[in-house]
This record gives C-alpha cells, sequence and structure tokens, in this order.
C-alpha cells in the first residue's frame, strides 16, 4: 500500500478496516480495545505508538513504518500549523548562542544582573554594540552594518573588539601626524633593555597620538592585539596580554605598531588572533610585513641569523646572555627568537619575564577584576 494514498494514519486505519470489511467495533473486539479509542485513531486524535503500529502490522500485514511514518508526518504537519514564526526567538539564539553574555556581563561590559531578564539583556547589548535595535547587531545574519575586518572573526572576537572601541572612542590625546608611529617606535626601541622600562609604553604612545589600552581576552577569543582606525587620525593599538611574557610584548606591540605605520587597519581592521601559532602560516602580505617588523625590533634578524649560525645546536645561557648585552636588549627577547627558531621551548624559560604588573599601572586596562572607564 502507498503512503502517497494517504495524509494521516487515521485515513490508512480507516481503509484498512473498510477493505476487510469490519466496522471500528468489530477492530476494538480484535484487539480488546474500547470502541472510543478505535474512534480517536480513525479520527486522529489519538497517535498510533510504535506498540500499536506493529499490532497493526500483524492484523492488516501493513509494515510498522507506514504508520510511523505517517504519524510523524501529520504531527510535523500540525506543529508547523500551530507554531507561529517568531522573530524574536531566532534573535536570541544568536545572541544568547553565539555572545558570550555570562562573560560580559562579569566583566561589567553591560548593566545587567539576571541573564534570564531577556529584555534588559537585549537593551543593554544593543547599547554596548551601538546600534538602535537588538536585531541591527551585528552577529546576526541580516544586519545591515558590518565591521570591516580582514578575515572572518567569531561573536566573541567582534565583543572583545567592541570593547576596544568602547573605551578608546573618547580619550583626548595630542593628535596623530605619520611622523608619530616613528617617534614612538625610536624612544620604545630604547625600552628594551629592562622589563621595568616597559611602564613608560602607554604614555609614549599616548604622547604620540596612538590611543593604547590593554583589554583581557574573553575565554576562547584567542585574541592577541588590534590595529584599529577611529578616524583618519585616530589610530588604535590594543593588546590582550594572552601571553604574560616580555618576548610576547614587545613583538605583539610592534607588530600592532606597524600596521598603524603602514595604515593597514584604514580600511579592513587588522584583528589579530594566535600570532605565535600561526606565525609560520601566515599568507597575508599585510601580516608578513607586521611581522617581519617585530623579529627585527626584537632582535635584528640579520645579526640573530649570524647567531644561529655560530652557536646553534649547542646554544650556552652565556653565549644567549652576551648576545644580549651585545645587542642592549633584555635576554627574554633574544629567547624568545630562540624558542621559535629551534622549536626549543624549554630553554631559558626563566628569563621570558612576566610584564603584565609593570604596565598595566600606567595603562588603561579593562580585565582581570578591573572595569575601564567609558562614557555613557
Amino acid at each position: 500500500m502507498d503512503n502517497n494514498e494517504f495524509r494521516t494514519p487515521g485515513q490508512l486505519l480507516n481503509s484498512l478496516i473498510q477493505s476487510k470489511g469490519w466496522s471500528q467495533r468489530t477492530l476494538a473486539i480484535v484487539l480488546g480495545m474500547d470502541e472510543t479509542g478505535i474512534n480517536r485513531l480513525v479520527a486522529d486524535k489519538r497517535p498510533v505508538t510504535a506498540e500499536l503500529a506493529v499490532v497493526f502490522q500483524e492484523i492488516f500485514d501493513v509494515p510498522a513504518e507506514q504508520f510511523l511514518e505517517l504519524q510523524k508526518s501529520y504531527d510535523l504537519a500540525r506543529a508547523r500549523y500551530k507554531i507561529v514564526p517568531d522573530t524574536g526567538r531566532n534573535l536570541r539564539a544568536h545572541l544568547f548562542g553565539g555572545l558570550p553574555v555570562t562573560e560580559i556581563m562579569k566583566r561589567g561590559w553591560i548593566n545587567v544582573d539576571d541573564i534570564r531578564d531577556v529584555t534588559k539583556v537585549e537593551s543593554e547589548l544593543t547599547k554596548f554594540f551601538g546600534v538602535s535595535t537588538p536585531d541591527q547587531i551585528e552577529i546576526l545574519p541580516h544586519a545591515a552594518k558590518k565591521t570591516a575586518l580582514a578575515s572572518n572573526v567569531t561573536p566573541t572576537q567582534l565583543a572583545w573588539l567592541y570593547r576596544v572601541k568602547q573605551i578608546t572612542g573618547d580619550l583626548i590625546i595630542p593628535k596623530y601626524s605619520q611622523s608619530s608611529v616613528k617617534k614612538a617606535t625610536s624612544k620604545l626601541k630604547e625600552l628594551r633593555l629592562s622589563p621595568q622600562e616597559i611602564r613608560k609604553v602607554p604614555r609614549i604612545l599616548m604622547e604620540n597620538g596612538i590611543r593604547y589600552v590593554i583589554v583581557e581576552s574573553l575565554p576562547s577569543s584567542k585574541v592577541d592585539g588590534v590595529c584599529l582606525w577611529l578616524d583618519s587620525d585616530k589610530p588604535v593599538v590594543a593588546m590582550s596580554l594572552r601571553h604574560d611574557r616580555i618576548d610576547n610584548f614587545w613583538f605583539v606591540l610592534r607588530h600592532e605598531l606597524e600596521h598603524v605605520r603602514k595604515e593597514h587597519g584604514r580600511s579592513a581592521i587588522m584583528l589579530d588572533t594566535e600570532i605565535e601559532e600561526n606565525i609560520n602560516d601566515v599568507t597575508s602580505e599585510e601580516e608578513k610585513i607586521a611581522n617581519n617588523a617585530a623579529s627585527d625590533f626584537c632582535v635584528p634578524t640579520q645579526l640573530m641569523d649570524m647567531f644561529m649560525e655560530r652557536k646553534f645546536p649547542l646554544i650556552t645561557e652565556r653565549d644567549m646572555l652576551g648576545f644580549a648585552r651585545s645587542l642592549n636588549v633584555d635576554p627574554g627577547l633574544v629567547v624568545g627568537q630562540i624558542h621559535h627558531r629551534t622549536g626549543r621551548y624549554e630553554l631559558f624559560r626563566e628569563y621570558l619575564v612576566k610584564i603584565r604588573s609593570i604596565v598595566s599601572p600606567s595603562a588603561i586596562v579593562d580585565g582581570w577584576g578591573d572595569i575601564a572607564p567609558v562614557s555613557a
């Protein structure tokens, strides 16, 4: 018997009853059921269960699967008729399923006490993303506004980026010019000798018109830093200090400053994730330029090449320290380059000084228990 002849399991059952010349009462007697129950099955007011389907197969020699497929199709059709499309439900699925709302609340980025207060959460997220209504938030598939990013980002990374923009938007600092980043980079070179000198970095950048903030990364975002432009003369450099080490700090900072110098972030925000992990797999020309500039800043590339040719694979601590002194840089910068070139991450790790506690007191910081001030 073809399923296409019937639209419901009740229609199929009624046809089978009639084909045998039975009445519904007859089937009730055969099954030992109440006649009302059979009436409800024929009228599709009672579903055909798997157990009943097997019994009907025995009596009518019709596959139980045929009853169950019709029941499934009928139930689905009824559900589609009953359930009214809800754009709000779809919106909530994207907002609460995509954004790390709990973490954003915990960090104080939105003013909400209870995540179950959906109306309040949507209102606060609307303000956070700077739009008029929740459906304009750009993580939604059909949002008209989309951030100009060099590549696709996750909603979590996008939230971090918006926090950076929120913090830096109203900073009042000297005007930036094309010569500013060169002046800043030159001054920063003088700070490479000692970890304690890193405390001067935020002031130098701000004095040269470069907005600088440190924003702790959100879980699983893997963001290291960003270069973006709020306006034609308002560059921003933000770092997450995801890896709290002196070599990573200088590398990421110089990487982002090269983006500023080359004005890479004007047309497409340069959001950098997993810089260390992907340094050998970079395909973007802009990222290659920034990586090369960062490596050369930490340790001049040509001198590092010569050192490795002379000393690898038997690099001693004395060799490393002597090379760092000759360059007038902290040993941690040399160690970072050795690690990158050799993959021997166990070598001289004690020289990779933690710097977050050094730079934070002089910087605008959001995270690790601190909430950066922003305008209402």
